[in-house]
């Protein structure tokens, strides 16, 4: 059951693991402002496909971006020439361009089909310009596409079997950086970092970790986020002081009590400071069983009766034996999850009881449903 084993994963891990402290890198836990990956789209044409390529009657747009593309190289084809065309697929580029990324350098691209194409298996991308969010072109993406997927149907399309998601592929080191990223240290003589996690004992004690290895004043913690750091104002000492201020550690705050339910899988995991409060609950279900069963309506001989088909409805309305459990106040994760447990509750009753918990406010914990 996913409730037994995500329950007792996070019982695990909170009771077994000392509780005392794991030392964590800065750069683990925070990034600095300013330094972010910068996202790339662009508009090709992915060519060589078996036959899996968009279907070019449903398609207008492919057959123009392939007009347009042999047109730049000099082919001419009269406008009312109709292209039937299965092996070309048009698709949508996306990447993500590093910081501090410099011209010649390679990048992973992805690459997604736009049209009908049913696999981009076996095809190659063709030249595409990958621009960013200020429509300035940063790299260059082009080479054959790595599918993890896979589908095949029959000549009649009747049947069809289908193995992940044979529509998107990946290029390797397949764009090149035609333009920097964006992305610099700030030269004010200061740094900011933002923790990924907002917290404020996280922030303090970064705060008093770089304070003890530089001294005294150096940084100081804005709020839950930020944690402002003086840096030298010469461009080649802030890189030595920024390495090492990331490889400082330091034991994080630790994070606030949460049940996170996920409606779809039923998968519950409860963090080890979920405390719950005195309650009562009660346990049940209620079975409705709606069976239709027609039979046919014989007339006597020579009535002049006709023969029909009647319905014939029955109702069954089964309701389990309710279980009952009380939580006593301040009861550990471990109660928790041997009382629901045992009253044999399915992933969706879970999600109720919780729900039900914190609406009475016996539940110490933000309940959390992804």
């Amino acid at each position: 059951m996913n409730l037994r084993l995500a329950a007792v994963a996070a019982f695990l891990a909170a009771t077994l693991l000392p509780a005392a402290v794991h030392a964590e890198r800065i750069k683990d836990l925070a990034r600095v402002s300013g330094v972010r990956d910068n996202q790339l789209i662009g508009y090709g044409l992915v060519v060589g496909l078996n036959g899996t390529g968009d279907q070019t009657g449903q398609t207008p747009f492919t057959v123009q971006s392939l007009k347009a593309m042999l047109n730049r190289f000099g082919v001419q084809i009269p406008a009312e020439t109709r292209l039937q065309l299965k092996n070309v697929a048009a698709v949508t580029v996306s990447g993500s361009l590093p910081p501090f990324a410099k011209p010649g350098q390679a990048i992973d691209v992805t690459v997604s089909t736009i049209g009908n194409a049913k696999s981009l298996r076996g095809g190659t991308l063709l030249m595409t310009p990958l621009k960013g969010a200020d429509g300035q072109t940063y790299a260059i993406a082009q080479g054959n596409l790595t599918v993890g997927g896979f589908g095949a149907s029959s000549d009649d399309g009747a049947s069809s079997v289908t193995v992940n998601v044979p529509t998107v592929g990946r290029v390797p080191n397949g764009a090149t950086v035609e333009r920097a990223s964006p992305a610099q240290l700030r030269d004010e003589g200061e740094l900011v970092l933002n923790l990924l996690r907002p917290d404020f004992t996280t922030a303090k004690r970064i705060q008093d970790a770089i304070n003890r290895s530089l001294g005294a004043g150096t940084a100081s913690a804005l709020d839950a986020t930020s944690v402002r750091v003086y840096s030298p104002p010469d461009a080649s000492q802030r890189v030595a002081h920024l390495s090492h201020i990331e490889n400082l550690t330091l034991s994080a705050g630790e994070a606030p009590a949460r049940v996170i339910v996920s409606s779809r899988t039923g998968t519950v995991v409860i963090s080890r400071h979920v405390s719950v409060g005195h309650a009562a609950v009660a346990h049940g279900n209620l079975a409705v069983t709606i069976t239709n069963q027609p039979y046919v309506s014989q007339p006597a001989p020579f009535s002049g009766g006709q023969t029909t088909v009647v319905p014939d409805s029955t109702i069954d309305v089964r309701q389990d034996r309710a279980r009952a459990f009380v939580f006593n106040p301040g009861v550990s994760l471990q109660d928790i999850v041997r009382a629901i447990n045992q009253v044999g509750a399915a992933p969706s009753d879970v999600v109720a009881i919780l729900e039900a918990l914190r609406e009475a406010g016996a539940l110490q914990a933000e309940l959390v449903v992804i």
